[in-house]
């Protein structure tokens, strides 16, 4: 199985015949009107215009999101992406609207339903109008329509609104818009009130918004609408979206309905930006780690910090949520009685205060998805410990392709050091066993502090993780695994940290699961960001150093990564991730492939984990299926976290969110400093 890539040359034949600059979707019937005939039919639809070859290429472009659906389910495709054209994201049940003749996503949904029996499916749209991965709204034919009720479907959109003075002036696109009848709450809407939101407050809204909701859902399959009118550069989003961005977006929602991601191409006026961001979405489909995002990730917190849009000399009403941070949190506040991920939210720290997605499924269900634009944000490695605000980054007016390709992926994808055999009888297609060490000198030295390590298959496992760790950053492997003797594992961690600080890691990230300690001189001076999940009390030792209980539930575990450690890492912007299982670690395998799983994102895929050996190393083998693109296994059913843990949490997030900006879901910041 593979990435499906649908497309037909004849969905090319319709253009505008005439100079008018009404533009829009598809209705039957056109295919013998002159001329004159279709203006007039036309002039009856919101920027709609039509031509002979329409209807034929509505149908191609509907019956392109089915078939794409059915090479999904029935396992001939794992994902894919349907490149069509007219889009569908606008259009009604009986009516041509915005560019759309048939919905091609609903359509797409709809079908999921009833071929296949999915009853739980989310459908995702980014638009400048509600309906796509870009800025817009528009009516999907489900939660959106008739009685709001279309069970077994969930239902995102981030949109441009601008307190409904953007096109299309839908007073249901607003954040108080969940949904009616047995469809409540399966409706989410956020609304962008100003321009120029960047990557991390597409981020953001996917950490604090998106995937809470979604992965409590458990949808089957993810319908993804992609509009890339939010793309930086398109003149009619006006949003600063990288075409990096949409590749992490795709790659965090491939963590959902194990990796059954079906995208459908919708808008984006800006033909090199729509170009890198599309070629960027198929590499992430593919399984390819996301690139590096550029600049720093700080969210917009206030109102007119990336521009006014359409309110641009007037003030909005002051309760009305402006910055990119208000809208997640109206969101938040308007979803919470319905998602119990969402609850307790007035417990987290000071900080409180379109994308269309559709979701369904049997008994778990469809996902539908569209991405928006980024902007910079400040960098963490120059934060004070005093607080001080972080100069952002000087943005660009105008996007330049020259400064973006789609990069080729390492020579090898995944290396992996095993101790035993028949540890090998585990790994998927691909993935390389590591035999190549540093010289038996060189890690003797580096062991020598370290009586574990002193000699024996500790040592000998010690000479391949250094090489494995240089070829990592060298580019040379993509990620690994390491399995490692229990006596020595705390010790080749403390190497392996070393050695990447040493070999050029400007910034080195560790998320500890288990009874580890952070070694004891290793310096807290910005370089390494020490995460332990360990059966003790949240506490942040400094702004670099976090302890977090063990979560019990999966609602904790999922709050803990969404909520705390992506934030963080996304914030931190490492080099190289190490994920560390040591002693008790507490993780089942779902848990720990999908932490495993979303951490490739912060660090463009360069993650080495390092786990026990163990006699039946099935841990070994589904992680290195998931470093190698695969999708993780479903974490079962949903329990929600206790009202303790959520607050514990949030307390932390707290005193750590003045200094880490991503974890930030409020406009306004407490002045809790750390030292």
């Amino acid at each position: 199985m593979g990435t499906a890539l649908l497309y037909h040359e004849d969905m090319t034949a319709a253009r505008l015949l005439w100079d008018d600059p009404e533009y829009v979707a598809l209705v039957r019937g056109t295919e013998a009107l002159d001329v004159e005939a279709l203006r007039e039919l036309s002039a009856q639809y919101d920027a709609v215009y039509f031509h002979p070859s329409t209807y034929h290429c509505a149908r191609l472009a509907a019956g392109a999101a089915l078939q794409l659906v059915d090479a999904v389910l029935t396992g001939a495709a794992h994902n894919g992406l349907a490149l069509v054209r007219p889009p569908g994201h606008h259009s009604q049940r009986a009516a041509a609207n915005g560019f759309c003749v048939f919905n091609n996503v609903a359509l797409a949904a709809k079908h999921a339903k009833q071929s296949y029996g999915l009853h739980r499916a989310p459908s995702i749209s980014s638009r400048m109008t509600p309906g796509e991965l870009g800025v817009g709204h528009g009516p999907f034919l489900g939660p959106h329509s008739g009685s709001g009720a279309w069970p077994g479907v969930l239902y995102f959109s981030w949109h441009r609104y601008e307190y409904r003075h953007f096109w299309p002036f839908l007073r249901e696109s607003d954040a108080d818009a969940v949904g009616r009848g047995r469809g409540l709450g399966f409706t989410v809407n956020l609304p962008w009130n100003q321009v120029g939101m960047g990557n991390a407050d597409y981020l953001a809204a996917f950490l604090h918004v998106l995937l809470p909701l979604a992965f409590e859902f458990d949808p089957e399959l993810v319908l993804v609408s992609a509009g890339f009118d939010s793309a930086i550069g398109d003149p009619e989003g006006q949003m600063q979206a990288t075409p990096e961005c949409f590749a992490h977006l795709t790659q965090l929602l491939l963590a959902l309905a194990g990796g059954r991601v079906c995208a459908v191409l919708e808008g984006g006026y800006h033909l090199e930006s729509l170009a890198e961001s599309v070629c960027m979405t198929v590499q992430a489909l593919l399984g390819d780690p996301a690139p590096p995002l550029p600049g720093t990730l700080v969210p917009c917190r206030r109102y007119g910090e990336r521009g006014e849009g359409r309110w641009a000399g007037r003030r909005p009403h002051p309760t009305l949520p402006r910055s990119a941070l208000e809208s997640i949190q109206s969101v938040r506040a308007a979803q919470a009685p319905h998602w119990a991920s969402l609850q307790h939210q007035g417990q987290w720290g000071p900080g409180r205060g379109p994308t269309h997605i559709c979701a369904m499924g049997r008994e778990r269900g469809v996902t539908l998805t569209c991405l928006p634009a980024m902007a910079p944000a400040p960098s963490p490695g120059a934060s004070s410990l005093e607080g001080r605000p972080l100069p952002l980054l000087p943005r660009e007016p105008a996007y330049k392709v020259a400064a973006l390709s789609c990069r080729p992926s390492p020579p090898i994808c995944t290396a992996v050091v095993l101790t035993t055999p028949e540890a090998t009888l585990c790994l998927p297609p691909g993935v390389v066993r590591q035999e190549e060490a540093a010289p038996q000198e060189e890690a003797e030295a580096w062991a020598r502090p370290h009586g574990a390590l002193a000699q024996g298959e500790a040592l000998t496992v010690l000479g391949k993780v250094l090489c494995l760790v240089d070829r990592i950053l060298d580019g040379q492997v993509g990620s690994g695994i390491t399995a490692i003797p229990a006596p020595a594992l705390a010790a080749t961690l403390d190497v392996s940290i070393r050695r990447g600080l040493f070999h050029g890691a400007q910034r080195l990230l560790c998320v500890a699961v288990g009874q580890l300690d952070r070694p004891p001189d290793l310096a807290d001076d910005g370089r390494t960001l020490w995460l332990n999940f360990r059966d003790e009390q949240a506490a942040a030792l400094s702004v670099f150093h976090v302890s977090v209980p063990l979560p019990g539930a999966t609602g904790g575990f999922l709050s803990c990564v969404l909520g705390l450690v992506l934030p963080l890492a996304y914030g931190f912007q490492p080099d190289l991730v190490l994920v560390v299982l040591g002693p008790a670690h507490g993780l089942q395998d779902p848990q720990a492939a999908l932490l495993v799983t979303l951490l490739r994102g912060p660090a463009g895929g360069r993650v080495l984990a390092l786990v026990e050996e163990e006699p039946k190393p099935q841990l070994a083998g589904i992680l290195a299926r998931v470093l190698h693109g695969e999708a993780p296994p479903s974490l079962g059913p949903f329990s929600a976290a206790s009202p303790e843990f959520t607050q514990a949490l949030g307390h932390l997030r707290g005193q750590l969110e003045v200094h880490w900006k991503m974890l930030q879901v409020a406009g306004e910041a407490g002045d809790t400093v750390l030292s």
